[in-house]
């Protein structure tokens, strides 16, 4: 109790001088930014439209700055404080990311809808899936977004859109920031686009095994195999899918549209609707080129896009322009006003590629109207070497896991000061700098499956650990998650033996649920458990932070607990546990874990 009672006053003293902060879309397109932190010697705003820009501190103490007009849009954006990126601590929607830690603005159209907006349209749901990976020799996940009809219509079965995020980004980012959900709800409910089921994978799958090097551009074939040999044959397994060429497409951004053009362009027996956003790939593909009168046969629609602004333009530019030399026909769509490689661009050509797919009359126009690439001018943009260090310098590890031990670095040279907080410490630890100003901890493990929230306190402001893509879904401030891979109700610890269940989020409603594997609740009535989540959590934070579906998946799959139904929503009759009930997300999930293994004795 003694320590909870001082990480809460610490956390809150901190955290209150944040409260004043808010981003305010003003009447002329311009944004206002404000944001406090007493102990700040300099604030810059980072915003995607603007760039960086210097603040001023009000009378009040305030830090404040207003900018653009800009065009009504989501961007990234964060403050950096004394030299650090902070996310906005008032801002519940951010970018994940296994890297840098963005919040995102909405700057919404004051005359017309955006494709994006969520309007009052019958929503999808979203499903998070666990599943065993041969090529990855380990777990992988996906999310899947399930058309309004999906659950309505049994009978009913779907073509499937493989979507791959870019470098860094996450499985979330085309849900989170594409939004695709949402731009897919509203072209279904205006009849502009096909019902289908969206498949994002992860798209770096190597970095879940923390004991391998992972290749951060994913141009090895361990994606490309896990999606053809492990996550398509789950997805058709699972789900009610359309399994032949016509039905299945395949895209991406940035990465991701390599990854895609990559794997669709080698199996078009399984693909013939092919999209790139913001992205080129190789053209030495066995057995792709030399035939264009087949590939061309084979293809439904062959569509890329990218910004004359983008630094990936002069080679996506000149791989139009050697398909062209090759006879193999392509959709060609450049924009010049969306900042180059940025997910405004990914959304808007997202918006343009969807009402195509799984409509071959709309598909075959849009091919017959192709333009040849534009003629190169010799000063495109070309991805170097340098600029590639600059985007992706060499990263440092944190948090390291260690068989007895974790340790945290954060990189602040300017800091004169930098504590780890953490649930499970009685109070804030300092850290030490090295010569290169990286601060660093190693604090022991103590427990088999220990789990916290943590973060870095830098000269008095929290910042989320920046090297940790995993982010406490929290409202207001989001600590970062240390979850040791080898706990026993880790993902990463489970074998192939282990049947994962699937969390679904029921967008209409804003809850999760999860449902075991194998379960058919019309014919098995399980045990239902209501996790009600705290006051700052969401319906995201039972599994995100408490690993409830890990901890189901495995009690499970050992027979320590039956089959459960784990739910957010509110459910008569269910038993209920309550977050608010215990302190740390560790006793939340101790008491999760008797729950469950007490039902099976009784």
């Amino acid at each position: 109790m003694k320590h909870l009672i001082l990480l809460n006053l610490f956390i809150g003293s901190t955290l209150f001088a944040s409260a004043q902060q808010s981003t305010v879309c003003n009447n002329d397109g311009t944004v206002t930014f404000r944001y406090r932190d007493d102990n700040a010697r300099e604030v810059l705003v980072d915003v995607q439209f603007a760039g960086r820009n210097p603040m001023t501190r009000d009378a009040q103490g305030v830090w404040t700055v207003t900018l653009g007009p800009a065009a009504p849009d989501m961007y990234p954006y964060c403050f950096i404080v004394d030299g650090v990126s902070v996310m906005d601590p008032e801002n519940d929607q951010y970018f994940p990311n296994e890297g840098f830690k963005n919040s995102l603005l909405e700057i919404p159209s004051p005359s017309s809808s955006l494709p994006h907006d969520i309007n009052d349209v019958p929503h999808g749901k979203i499903d998070y899936i666990h599943y065993y990976s041969d090529a990855l020799g380990g777990t992988n996940n996906a999310v899947v977004y399930l058309p309004p009809s999906y659950s309505q219509d049994p009978e009913k079965s779907y073509p499937v859109f493989y979507l791959i995020s870019g470098t860094t980004d996450t499985e979330e980012v085309y849900y989170k920031v594409g939004r695709v959900n949402y731009i897919l709800d509203n072209l279904i409910a205006d009849g502009e686009a096909e019902e289908m089921i969206v498949v994002l994978p992860y798209g770096n799958p190597t970095k879940l095994l923390p004991a391998s090097p992972h290749d951060m551009m994913g141009m090895g074939d361990t994606f490309g195999s896990d999606l053809i040999n492990d996550l398509m044959p789950y997805v058709e397994t699972h789900y009610r899918t359309i399994n032949d060429p016509d039905h299945r497409a395949i895209g991406g951004f940035s990465r991701g549209g390599n990854q895609g053009l990559a794997c669709g362009l080698t199996h078009l027996d399984k693909f013939s609707y092919l999209c790139s956003y913001s992205s080129f790939t190789s053209t030495a593909l066995p057995g792709v080129y030399d035939d264009a009168d087949d590939t061309n046969s084979r293809i439904n629609l062959f569509w890329l896009g990218v910004g004359t602004d983008d630094f990936l333009y002069g080679s996506a530019r000149d791989y139009m322009e050697f398909l062209d030399n090759k006879g193999i026909r392509s959709v060609k769509e450049y924009t010049t006003d969306k900042f180059g490689h940025t997910w405004m661009n990914a959304k808007y050509f997202l918006s343009r590629t969807l009402p195509l797919l799984f409509r071959p009359d709309a598909a075959a126009q849009a091919m017959n109207n192709a333009k040849p690439a534009l003629a190169a001018t010799g000063s495109e943009p070309e991805f170097t070497p340098g600029v590639l260090a600059r985007l992706f310098p060499r990263p440092i590890i944190s948090p390291e896991y260690g068989t007895d031990s974790i340790t945290f670095r954060f990189k602040a040279p300017e800091a004169s000061k930098v504590e780890f907080v953490a649930e499970s410490l009685s109070e804030p630890i300092a850290m030490m700098c090295d010569s290169d100003g990286v601060w660093q901890i190693e604090i022991p493990r103590t427990t088999p499956d220990e789990v916290f929230t943590y973060f870095f306190m830098v000269d008095g402001t929290p910042v989320a650990d920046p090297q940790n893509m995993y982010l406490a879904p929290s409202k207001g401030f989001k600590p970062s998650i240390c979850n040791h891979p080898a706990s026993p109700y880790h993902f990463a610890s489970m074998g192939a033996d282990v049947p994962h269940g699937t969390v679904t989020y029921d967008l209409n409603t804003s809850t999760a649920t999860y449902t075991p594997a194998g379960i058919n609740t019309a014919t098995v009535e399980p045990l239902v458990i209501s996790l009600v989540p705290g006051e700052n959590d969401t319906p995201e934070s039972w599994y995100k932070i408490g690993g409830a579906d890990a901890i189901a998946d495995a009690l499970i799959a050992s027979g320590c607990c039956p089959p459960c139904i784990l739910t957010t929503a509110p459910t008569e009759g269910a038993i209920q546990l309550r977050a608010a009930d215990f302190p740390t997300w560790q006793q939340r999930r101790l008491a999760l874990i008797f729950l469950l293994t007490q039902s099976v004795r009784q």
